[in-house]
């Protein structure tokens, strides 16, 4: 507890000019850094929220891509950005959650140097195959893989995303020889997916749900402890594979001694739009289940899922090269 509610010390000490500008924050336009690729689930929602509360705000809110390094590379520009409220990361579990366990060195200290604003949303992920593998269910997907070892590949949005520790997890659950294939970005994931280079993939519900709708891509199983009653018919990938749960939280943080009457302004202006009835439907039909937190609530869930997560990395052995 003592390390969550270091994610959230502010600085105290303000000068009267500092004091006034954050008192008119914001007076410019906002950047919202994504730490992936445009088109998977982080870049989308991250656009979804960005227009509503740019209008909460009265600024732009400009959405840049700034993928790599597990999205280290992103969350490594926001730490060095000003304290000040108008760089702000759209964070997934990567940053803070899984590459302190997952990565020797990381650019930033991940308890320290960012403090969260708001959850914005949970992720369900998905199973998903490439149309000509053979399977049809997740019992039949670990015995193909069983007896064609090192032949299947799960593709990720990059080393330490959700999405490839959804897959190690798989691996180490199911006890397959499945091979890793990171990309910069879920988009990239679902070409080679479709094309047949990459076998299978276990990504949020919320970027394939279209694909699975289409046809263009079989799903297997839900990641989430339950059925989706956007997917009735695919059963929940721990009815075959007890136990196994993936569902990855997005939220939004920044820079170490932001000050906290700017974290509340942007989480203020975050609960309005996630709350609208609007908002709340187009997000939940995508496939996310949205909802918002205090700095210190999402603080706390760090925690846990750093927990969770930890245990996860060293049962694999999944290790960023």
């Amino acid at each position: 507890m003592l390390k969550a509610l270091s994610l959230v010390v502010l600085a105290t000490v303000m000068t009267p000019v500092a004091l006034a500008q954050t008192a008119a924050y914001p007076t410019k336009p906002i950047r919202l850094i994504v730490p992936f690729a445009p088109g998977g689930a982080a870049d989308q929602t991250a656009r979804l929220i960005s227009d509503p509360m740019s209008k909460e705000l009265g600024q732009p809110i400009i959405v840049e891509n700034k993928p790599g390094g597990g999205a280290t590379v992103g969350a490594a520009l926001v730490v060095s950005s000003a304290p000040d409220g108008y760089t702000v990361l759209y964070t997934t579990p990567g940053p803070q959650i899984i590459n302190p366990y997952l990565m020797a060195k990381l650019p930033y200290n991940p308890d320290k140097d960012l403090i969260p604003v708001s959850r914005v949303a949970w992720f369900p992920n998905v199973l998903v195959v490439a149309p000509k593998l053979p399977v049809n269910t997740v019992q039949e997907l670990i015995e193909y893989a069983r007896k064609n070892p090192g032949k299947t590949n799960f593709g990720s949005s990059g080393i330490g995303a959700s999405t490839h520790l959804s897959g190690e997890l798989f691996k180490s659950m199911a006890g397959v020889d499945i091979t890793h294939v990171p990309y910069k970005g879920s988009g990239q994931v679902i070409q080679d997916l479709l094309g047949g280079n990459v076998q299978m993939a276990i990504d949020s519900l919320s970027v394939y749900i279209g694909q699975i709708r289409s046809g263009n891509l079989r799903a297997l199983g839900v990641a989430s402890p339950e059925r989706s009653p956007l997917l009735p018919n695919v059963p929940a990938i721990a009815e075959e594979l007890k136990g196994y749960e993936a569902v990855a939280v997005n939220y939004l943080s920044v820079p170490a001694s932001t000050p906290r009457a700017v974290i509340d302004r942007l989480n203020a202006a975050l609960r309005v739009v996630i709350n609208e009835p609007a908002m709340q439907e187009r997000m939940i039909t995508g496939g996310m289940i949205p909802k918002t937190s205090t700095p210190e609530e999402m603080a706390a869930e760090i925690e846990v899922e750093r927990i969770k997560w930890k245990k996860v990395i060293a049962e694999s052995g999944a290790k960023a090269e």
